[in-house]
C-alpha cells in the first residue's frame, strides 16, 4: 500500500451508495457519449445550418462532461495519482470550454430567437395568405355567379321579364326562401309589392314608403339586414311555428324610367325600388360579405338594364313616331306637290289667258296713239295704255311673287348699263309726278359705275317699285332719287344679322336712297311695310290704288342680290326715306364697249321702217294673231298669219324673213315648229329669224327657245315700240338671245 501511491477517499462511503453513484456515473458518461453522435448525425444530414462551428464546439463540451463522469468511475474506490491528474485534466477542459460555449450562447441565442420570430412571421404570413386565396376564391366565385346572373338579365330587353329573371337567378344562385321586389306607386307615398319568387298571392300589397326601414335602405347603396318582421319582409303566410331566415335588403335605382306600366310613370319623385332577398327559414345559415357584395352588385345591373330597356323602348318609340311624321310629311310633300303643279299649271294658263287680251289693249292703244287723235280721244287712250300697263305690272307682281315663294325664281345676270336704268325710272314716273305737281331730282355720284352686272329688269321693278310709291303717297313738295357707291366702312354699319355685306374685287354694293315729302307712316306700322297684301293705312288707305304687293315683291328681289332694304319715317305728314342697298358684278371692258353703242340703236327708233319685210305669225288665238299682225303691218311689214303648226310648216319659204311663234301655251307645238324650221332651212342665211312671243318669263323658257334654236323672245303684251324696238334689233345685230319684256 505504501508503494502504490493510492489516494483513498476522505469519508467512508456507503456501499450501496457508492453503487448507485457508480452506476448513474455510467449512464450518464453513455449519454454524453451519444449525444455528440446523435449531433453529428443532425449536421450530416442538415442541407443548411449556420452555426456548425457552435455545434462542433458544444458537441466538444459534452464529449469532455461525458469522459469527466466515466473517469470519476474510478475514483470510487483506492485510485492512483494518474487517475487523479487525468480526472482534474478532464475537469479543467470540460470548465474551459463549458465557459467558451456559455459565453457563445449569449451571441446565438438573439439570433435562433429572431430566427423563430421570422419563423412566426412567415407563419403568419402564409395564413395571411390563405385567407387573402380564400377571399380570391370566393370573390372569383361571386364575379361568376354575377356575370351568369348580369348575362341572364341582360338577355332581354323587356323590363318585366328582367325583373322576373333577377329574382329567379338569384334564388336559385344564393338558395333563398324569398326574393320580392317593392316599386314606388305612382303617388309616391307607397311601395307596392310587384313581383314574388315563390308567394305570388302578396303580389299587390302596399306598404307606406316613408316607414324607418324604407328609409335606412334607400339612404345607403350597400345591402343592409333587416328584421324579419318588418313589413317589406313578411311575404310568407304565417302557417305554424317557424324561425325565419336572415332578411336583407337592398335598393334598385330607377334610371330614366319614364313610362313603366299602364304609362303612368312620366313624373316619378321616387328613384329607388326596393329588393328583398330572405335565407331559407329554420337554418343556422347566416349571410356572408361575399353574398352581401353579390346582392348589391345585381341591383346595380339590373339598375344599367332597366335602363337600357327604357331607353330601346323610348327610341323605338321615338322610331315609331318618326316614321309616323315621315309618312305625315311625305303625305304632306305629296300634296304640296301636287297643289304646286296645280298652281303652276293655273298660272301658266291664267297668263296666257290674262296677257291675251292684255297684248290686245295694249298693242290696239299703241296703234290708236299713231293715229289722228283729239284731245280728249288722246287722253282716254293714254288713259287706257296707262291702266293696261299697271295691270300688266300687277300680273307680272303675282306671277313673280309666285316664283319667288317656291324658290324657281331666279335672277338674269347680264352687263347692262346702270345709270341709264336711273335715267329710264325717272322718265317712267315724270309724266304722274308732273300732274301732281311734284318735283323729282335724280343724283348719280362720280364714283357710281357707268355699267355693271347684274338682273336688270329686277333692278328697275325695284327702283320704279320705291319711287312709284314716293309718288303715289306725296301730294306736295318733292321726291329725290340718290345713287351711291358703298365705301367699305358704310358696309360694316348696314351689317345686321340678316345682311352681312362682304367686300370683294369682282363686285360692289349700290346704295339707293329715295326721299319723298309724302304722309309718312305711324312707327307702329313700319314692321307691316314688306307685308304682301298688307297695305299701311296710314300712307292712303284705300284710295292708295296699291294690292300691297311692291315692297314685299322688292325685298324678295333684293335678298336675292344679296342685299337689304328699309324704310324710315319720322312720322305722320313728315314723308320717309327708303334705302335699299344691294350687290351688282363689276362689268368687264369687252362688255361696256358692246353696249356702247346699243343706245343708237334706240335713237332710230322713232323712223324705223320696215317696208316689204316679210314677216310669218304663227298663233292659236285669233285676237293675239290680228293684233300683232296690226303691230306688224303699222311697221309697214308684208304680214302672213296661221293658226297651226301644220300651216305654218306648209306656207313657210325662204321669202320669210322673221316668223313669230307662239309658245305660251303648255302643250302647244310652238317648239317643234321651231326645231322642224331649222332642220328644213340648213343654211343660216336662207332660214328666217325665229322670235318667240311667250307670257313666261321664267330661265326654263328662255333656255327652251335657245334649245330649240329660238333666235329672240319678246313678252307679251307688246306695244308697238317694243316691236319697233325687237325687229330693229334682229335685223341690226342678228339673234337677240335675250328676253325682251
Amino acid at each position: 500500500m505504501d508503494n502504490c501511491n493510492c489516494i483513498d477517499p476522505h469519508l467512508p462511503a456507503d456501499d450501496l451508495l457508492m453503487k448507485y453513484q457508480y452506476i448513474s456515473d455510467f449512464f450518464i458518461a453513455l449519454a454524453y457519449f451519444s449525444i455528440p453522435l446523435e449531433l453529428i448525425y443532425f449536421v450530416k444530414k442538415s442541407a443548411v445550418f449556420p452555426y456548425r462551428w457552435v455545434l462542433v464546439q458544444f458537441g466538444a463540451f459534452i464529449v469532455l462532461c461525458g469522459a469527466t463522469h466515466f473517469i470519476n468511475l474510478w475514483t470510487f474506490s483506492m485510485h492512483s495519482r494518474n487517475v487523479e491528474v487525468v480526472m482534474t485534466t478532464a475537469k479543467v477542459l470540460t470548465a474551459v470550454v463549458s465557459c467558451a460555449t456559455a459565453l457563445m450562447l449569449v451571441h446565438i441565442i438573439p439570433d435562433l430567437l429572431s430566427v423563430k420570430t421570422r419563423e412566426l412571421f412567415l407563419k403568419n404570413k402564409a395564413a395571411e395568405l390563405d385567407r387573402e386565396m380564400g377571399l380570391i376564391r370566393t370573390q372569383e366565385e361571386t364575379g361568376r355567379h354575377v356575370r351568369m346572373l348580369t348575362h341572364e338579365i341582360r338577355s332581354t330587353l323587356d323590363r318585366h321579364t328582367i325583373l322576373n329573371t333577377t329574382l329567379v337567378e338569384l334564388g336559385r344562385t344564393l338558395a333563398l326562401e324569398e326574393c320580392s321586389l317593392w316599386m314606388p306607386m305612382r303617388n309616391g307615398l307607397e311601395l307596392q309589392l310587384s313581383y314574388s319568387l315563390h308567394y305570388q298571392n302578396s303580389v299587390g300589397t302596399t306598404v307606406p314608403i316613408h316607414l324607418p326601414v324604407i328609409n335606412q335602405v334607400f339612404s345607403s347603396n350597400r345591402a343592409i339586414k333587416v328584421s324579419p318582421n318588418s313589413p317589406v319582409a313578411r311575404v310568407r303566410p304565417l302557417a305554424g311555428r317557424y324561425i325565419p331566415g336572415e332578411v336583407v335588403a337592398v335598393r334598385v335605382p330607377l334610371l330614366h324610367l319614364s313610362n313603366f306600366q299602364n304609362n303612368d310613370w312620366q313624373d316619378l319623385s321616387t328613384k329607388y325600388a326596393l329588393m328583398i332577398l330572405m335565407l331559407p327559414s329554420d337554418s343556422a345559415r347566416q349571410w356572408r360579405a361575399h353574398e352581401l357584395e353579390l346582392v348589391e352588385v345585381v341591383a346595380d345591373q339590373v339598375a344599367v338594364a332597366l335602363s337600357h330597356a327604357t331607353i330601346l323602348e323610348e327610341s323605338m318609340r321615338a322610331r315609331d313616331l318618326l316614321m309616323e311624321q315621315n309618312v305625315a310629311l311625305d303625305a304632306a310633300r305629296r300634296e304640296a306637290e301636287t297643289a304646286i303643279r296645280a298652281r303652276n299649271d293655273f298660272l301658266a294658263v291664267m297668263n296666257h289667258e290674262m296677257r291675251t287680251p292684255m297684248h290686245a289693249i295694249i298693242a290696239l292703244s299703241s296703234l290708236m296713239q299713231e293715229t289722228e287723235l283729239t284731245a280728249e280721244q288722246r287722253l282716254m287712250v293714254e288713259t287706257v295704255l296707262r291702266s293696261s300697263n299697271l295691270l300688266a305690272t300687277l300680273i307680272n307682281d303675282v306671277l313673280d311673287l309666285s316664283k319667288l315663294e317656291d324658290g324657281s325664281l331666279e335672277l338674269d345676270l347680264e352687263t347692262f348699263n346702270l345709270h341709264a336704268v336711273f335715267r329710264e325710272v325717272v322718265n317712267l314716273i315724270k309724266p304722274v309726278a308732273s300732274v301732281k305737281k311734284l318735283a323729282v331730282s335724280l343724283s348719280l355720284t362720280p364714283d357710281l359705275p357707268t355699267y355693271a352686272v347684274g338682273d336688270e329688269k329686277r333692278l328697275m321693278q325695284i327702283i320704279l317699285n320705291v319711287a312709284g310709291n314716293a309718288v303715289k303717297f306725296s301730294k306736295e313738295g318733292s321726291i329725290s332719287i340718290i345713287a351711291s357707291l358703298v365705301k367699305f366702312d358704310s358696309l360694316r354699319e348696314a351689317s345686321t344679322p340678316d345682311f352681312m355685306p362682304v367686300p370683294g374685287a369682282n363686285h360692289f354694293y349700290l346704295r339707293v336712297q329715295v326721299k319723298d315729302s309724302g304722309l309718312g307712316f305711324n312707327p307702329q306700322d313700319k314692321p307691316n311695310l314688306f307685308n304682301k297684301f298688307a297695305q299701311n293705312h296710314s300712307l292712303g288707305g284705300r284710295n292708295s290704288g296699291g294690292q300691297g304687293l311692291g315692297l314685299a315683291i322688292c325685298k324678295r328681289f333684293v335678298s336675292l342680290m344679296e342685299g337689304r332694304i328699309w324704310i324710315e319715317s319720322e312720322g305722320l305728314g313728315k314723308g320717309c326715306t327708303a334705302f335699299f342697298i344691294l350687290k351688282l358684278g363689276i362689268a368687264d371692258r369687252a362688255n361696256e364697249a358692246a353696249h356702247f353703242f346699243s343706245p343708237q340703236l334706240s335713237a332710230n327708233n322713232g323712223v324705223a321702217n320696215f317696208a316689204g319685210l316679210k314677216v310669218l305669225i304663227m298663233d292659236e288665238n285669233g285676237v293675239s294673231r290680228m293684233v300683232t299682225k296690226g303691230l306688224l303691218v303699222h311697221l309697214g311689214c308684208d304680214v302672213s298669219t296661221v293658226g297651226s303648226g301644220q300651216e305654218c310648216m306648209l306656207i313657210i319659204s325662204q321669202e320669210h324673213k322673221v316668223v313669230f311663234i307662239d309658245v305660251s301655251v303648255p302643250g302647244t307645238d310652238g317648239y317643234e315648229v321651231a326645231a322642224r324650221i331649222r332642220e328644213r332651212f340648213s343654211s343660216s342665211h336662207k332660214r328666217p329669224l325665229l322670235v318667240a312671243l311667250t307670257g313666261n318669263t321664267d330661265r326654263a323658257t328662255k333656255e327652251h327657245c335657245l334649245r330649240v334654236g329660238i333666235d329672240g323672245v319678246i313678252l307679251k303684251p307688246v306695244s308697238l315700240e317694243k316691236m319697233r324696238s325687237v325687229l330693229l334689233e334682229l335685223l341690226e345685230n342678228g339673234p337677240l338671245r335675250a328676253l325682251k319684256s
